[in-house]
Order: structure tokens, then C-alpha cells, then sequence
């Protein structure tokens, strides 16, 4: 199951049964909750072309805003020089700038306050004993991990000050959602096994309901990545019908660039239509995975957390059209965005809820 092979030799005992465990969980949940509202607010900075207001990655001082004046003339000079300024924001002036800045401040920001959230709790649980020598390689590296996705931020952001270019990467953009992806399910992941260390006791008929919310689950994660690119060249902004693209099925664009691999990153009309592909082979998925729920598990929790996961699924689908539809106004994105977490949240939660027997 996901990140249970972190540490193989990990027990019960290691995992949950000590005193304050349920502490340590309660403090990943918080940290992990912290890291969904930081990825809706990395889809509103993409989406308001906020992310390439600040030119500099100052892990430490940039924790204080401008304070004076002088200060944001300076950093407004310097966002004045890349090519997002010049060629979309030319002349919207100081108060503009301002503007964009704060998101994507508040962004990073937000960032720092995660970093904090997770370091000192961690200190304060080590000294108390609460965190066990063999849990302890696990919550060093979800720290690294988390100094990573800074790094990976940093490196994103680097890439949309290059000439001629007004937004970032769109295969940066993909590592960095996929990073904060990473780093949310192994915090969560690790949180549901001190709440429940030891697998519920299931019927047999569990292995299959098993291996169709594994499936549903693993399109869904796909789906999302195709939704990076799907941000990362905007190809939302086209083909804005349902369910047809442009009167087709299947768009007459789909292969237009050469060699054919570079239409599944490269093309909007065939990374558009992948995201719609993958996104409703998961809702498919995630119908079988409750129909197979309802059938074969007894009433209770891993039957209510399989129909969780499959209403997150088709709320998530629902919404991708409308978002579509209306031309993905930043509000709508950034929901879109926000709740794909949620997805990953209930699947998650499902899949623990499932595990076989050790």
C-alpha cells in the first residue's frame, strides 16, 4: 500500500500504540491541511499570473513584505524587466504590481508557516519521546521532502523569467503539483496509520472492492497529472464544450505535432482531451469501486469511506465541466484545483481502510 515501504520493519507498536500518538497524528492532519490550502493557493497564483511577481528567492528574508517605499520601487523595477511584464502587463503601473505581489507572497509565505508547523512539533515530540527511533527516518524525510518542494517551487518559477516566456514550464509546474501531491499522502498517510495501525478486520469479498478503488485511484492520480498540463499550456482556455471538442469526439488537431509524444505535452487539443479521457475513466472507476463496496462489504466504515471517495470523484469530474464550460474563471480553477486534493484525501483514506491483513 502507499508509503508503507518508507520503513518495511515498521510494527504496531511503532506505528500507533504509543502514548501520544494520537498527538503526533493530529499534528500531520493539521500539517497536511495546511499543505491543501497551499495548493489552492498555488492554482490562484497560476491562474491571476501572480507566481512571477517576485524575482527573488530569498528563503529567509523574503518572510518580511516591502516596507518602504523604495523597496517596492525596487521589486516592481525588477518584475518590469521579465517578459510577462512586458508583453501581458506592460503599464498597469505600481498599484498592479501590488496587486499580484501579495498573492504570491501570501503564497510563499504560507510556505514558510508549513515549514514551521512541521519543524517545531516535530522537536517538540522527538524530546518527549513521542516519536520512535524507528519512525524517525520517516519524519526526517517528509522534512526534507517539504525543503524540496521549496526548492522545486523556487526552480518552477525560475523557468517563467526566461525570454519569451510569460508563464512557467508547464514540466516544472507538473514536478512541483506533483511534489505537494507527494508530500500531502505521505503526511496523511503516515497520520492514518498512528490513528489505525493495525488493518480492520474485512470479509473476504474485500480483495476485490480493493483492487477496483487501487484502480479507480491510480486514474484519478493520472488524471490530475494530465490537469498539470492541461494548467501548465492553458489548454483549458479552448474547446470550451461538452462533451464534444470543436463538434468531435476526438479532436482533429490531436496529432498535429511531431514527433507524435510531443502531442501528450505539447498539443492543447490532445492534452485536453487526455485530461477529459483519464478523467472519465476514473469516474467510471470510481462507480465500479462503489457498486463493488455496496455489494460486498458489510455496513461501516470502509464501505462509507469507498462511497467518500467515489462522490469526491464525480464532484471533481462535475466540476471540471463547469469550470470548462464557463471558461476557467480563476475562483472555479482554484476550486477545480482545491478539490483534487480532496480526491487524493478520500482515496487515501479508503485504500488504508482497506488493507490486507499482514
Amino acid at each position: 500500500m502507499p508509503f508503507d515501504t518508507i520503513n518495511t520493519n515498521l510494527t504496531p507498536h511503532d506505528l500507533g500504540s504509543r502514548p501520544h500518538s494520537r498527538a503526533v497524528a493530529i499534528w500531520l492532519l493539521v500539517v497536511a491541511g495546511m499543505i491543501w490550502v497551499m495548493v489552492a493557493l498555488g492554482g490562484a497564483t497560476r491562474l491571476t499570473g501572480s507566481g512571477l511577481s517576485i524575482m527573488e528567492w530569498a528563503p529567509l528574508m523574503g518572510s518580511l513584505p516591502p516596507l518602504s517605499q523604495a523597496e517596492w520601487n525596487r521589486l516592481y523595477n525588477l518584475y518590469r524587466a521579465i517578459p510577462q511584464y512586458q508583453l501581458v502587463n506592460a503599464g498597469f503601473g505600481l498599484e498592479g504590481f501590488k496587486q499580484i505581489f501579495w498573492l504570491e507572497w501570501g503564497h510563499r509565505f504560507w510556505g514558510r508557516l508549513i515549514g514551521l508547523a512541521y519543524l517545531v512539533p516535530f522537536l517538540w515530540f522527538w524530546a518527549r519521546g513521542a516519536i520512535s527511533r524507528a519512525m524517525l527516518p520517516r519524519f526526517l524525510l517528509l522534512f526534507v521532502l517539504g525543503g524540496m518542494q521549496g526548492a522545486i517551487g523556487w526552480f518552477m518559477v525560475a523557468s517563467g523569467f526566461e525570454a519569451g516566456r510569460t508563464a512557467v514550464s508547464p514540466y516544472r509546474l507538473v514536478v512541483h503539483l506533483s511534489m505537494a501531491f507527494l508530500l500531502f499522502s505521505a503526511i496523511l498517510w503516515t497520520a492514518l496509520g498512528l490513528l489505525q495501525p493495525n488493518p480492520a478486520a474485512l470479509p473476504a469479498k474485500a480483495a476485490p472492492v480493493r483492487r477496483q478503488v487501487q484502480v479507480a485511484f491510480g486514474l484519478a492520480l493520472a488524471t490530475m497529472l494530465a490537469g498539470g498540463f492541461v494548467a501548465g499550456i492553458r489548454a483549458g482556455f479552448a474547446y470550451n464544450t461538452w462533451p464534444l471538442m470543436d463538434g468531435q469526439l476526438i479532436p482533429s488537431g490531436y496529432l498535429d505535432l511531431t514527433p507524435w509524444w510531443a502531442n501528450l505535452t505539447g498539443n492543447i487539443a490532445a492534452v485536453q482531451f487526455n485530461h477529459r479521457l483519464l478523467a472519465s475513466l476514473a469516474a467510471l472507476a470510481a462507480l465500479g469501486a462503489v457498486v463493488a463496496a455496496w455489494r460486498h462489504l458489510p455496513q461501516g466504515t470502509a464501505r462509507s469511506r469507498v462511497l467518500h471517495m467515489g462522490a469526491a470523484v464525480l464532484l471533481q469530474y462535475g466540476l471540471g465541466i463547469i469550470t470548462l464550460l464557463h471558461v476557467v474563471p480563476w475562483s472555479l480553477g482554484t476550486l477545480h484545483q482545491a478539490v483534487a486534493v480532496l480526491v487524493l484525501t478520500t482515496g487515501l483514506v479508503a485504500l488504508h481502510g482497506l488493507r490486507a491483513p499482514q
